[in-house]
């Protein structure tokens, strides 16, 4: 089959010799600029931070919000780790947005000290859940300055709050702190680790030494109190990180990265949780992509490159496609025109090159080489993702958590 195939290209490479070399060459000409985009913040990921924000005069009153959509076995281990903060507990508040979760998990929480939001009749959305925690904070009697954004799974230092007051104190509106894996208990796992690595050298610590805002990544995130309220009443109902950063950037509110402040999430471990959760990113991906084009016009006027950065960054594919796609690419041209192959190949190891001076070397190890026999079916699991994204913008699509994990097992 995959002989007739190439015998079919072949033949009709040679009676369309120009047209092919034409379409060989734009489609090159594509994926080189993915690529050349990558590798020059991967780069500058390389050039270290000396800079830290100085200790802060003010201590500020802090929102942690914990939207928990039936994360019973999660939240509770999660609000007593939160709660070992050194900051002053009396300038803190952790809120749990309760939706489908037990009377029982709710009562424990509250026996916490956390207060709880119950949602139950509500579409089931992080949107939704933060929305919520706006209202309810609105008719309280307390005022916050800066609101915490955590996933029920995640756990962060001892010093967290005392690291975002810091940089709040000197002038920051919005923050991404830096998000680890603290679970490699499988390949799936492993490579989801190294995927979130990559993302914050490039997209992250690379966009921030040049100048242009960190990508918010949905956990580990802090905003003004005012300015996450008028953002997320204008959000609709899916991908609630991608609609933060457009409404930010928008308005050319710099989004910092806080490299040295970390957020402990555990990543997926297995292929059916990969597939769902990259279905549901890629869809809101495009499904913002094509929202945010129409201000395009107006951003390129104002001269805001920081949205306009965001949304070519939207237009190109997830990384393991452009990997795949490379590859294949690769190979068929060998076999074609092994003369045209030379530059695919030579494209394939800048994006190799890339990719490992985005990774660090923490993550470079046993495991991660054992790892690397799965990336084919990501690959094919990533793809066959393109052909189920309608409606995944609009439905709610939950990843599982467990309390399997320990962030003492990641070596930073």
């Amino acid at each position: 089959m995959i002989e007739e195939i190439l015998q079919i290209i072949t033949s009709w490479t040679s009676n369309n010799e120009k047209l092919f070399n034409i379409g060989d060459a734009v489609l090159f000409l594509i994926f080189l600029v993915s690529v050349l985009y990558l590798l020059v913040f991967a780069l500058f990921s390389q050039k270290k931070r000396t800079y830290t924000y100085p200790t802060a005069r003010k201590k500020y009153r802090f929102a942690v919000l914990f939207p928990a959509y039936k994360e019973d076995s999660v939240i509770l281990h999660s609000v007593e780790d939160f709660l070992k903060n050194e900051y002053p507990r009396d300038l803190y508040d952790v809120i749990v947005i309760s939706d489908q979760m037990s009377e029982d998990t709710n009562k424990k929480l509250s026996d916490l000290s956390a207060k709880v939001i119950e949602i139950t009749n509500s579409p089931s959305t992080k949107t939704n859940a933060l929305r919520k925690a706006v209202e309810y904070i609105d008719n309280g009697d307390v005022k916050y300055d800066i609101v915490v954004i955590l996933d029920a799974d995640n756990l962060t230092d001892n010093d967290f709050l005392e690291k975002i007051n810091d940089a709040f104190y000197s002038g920051c509106s919005a923050v991404q702190t830096h998000r680890v894996a603290k679970n490699r208990d499988t390949n799936i796992a492993v490579l989801d680790a190294v995927s979130e690595e990559i993302n914050n050298s490039i997209f992250r610590k690379g966009h921030t030494q040049i100048g242009f805002s960190s990508a918010l990544i949905g956990s580990g995130m802090a905003f003004e109190y005012d300015l996450f309220k008028e953002c997320i009443m204008s959000s609709r109902h899916i991908g609630v990180d991608k609609q933060l950063e457009q409404i930010l950037l928008l308005q050319n509110i710099y989004i910092e990265y806080l490299e040295v402040v970390y957020t402990y999430d555990e990543k997926v471990a297995n292929k059916n949780s990969f597939y769902d959760q990259r279905r549901r990113w890629l869809s809101n991906q495009l499904h913002n992509l094509c929202y945010g084009l129409k201000n395009i016009p107006l951003a390129i006027l104002r001269g805001n490159w920081d949205y306009c950065n965001k949304l070519f960054q939207w237009m190109m594919p997830p990384r393991i496609i452009l990997f795949g796609l490379i590859v294949i690419i690769a190979f068929i041209m060998t076999i074609i025109n092994w003369s045209l192959a030379i530059k695919w190949w030579g494209l394939f190891l800048l994006l190799c090159i890339t990719f490992s001076l985005a990774v660090p070397d923490y993550l470079v190890d046993k495991r991660f080489k054992k790892a690397l026999a799965s990336l084919p079916l990501l690959f094919m699991l990533m793809c066959l993702n393109f052909f189920r994204l309608k409606g995944a913008n609009k439905e709610f699509i939950h990843t599982q958590h467990s309390n399997r994990s320990n962030p003492s097992n990641t070596s930073l």
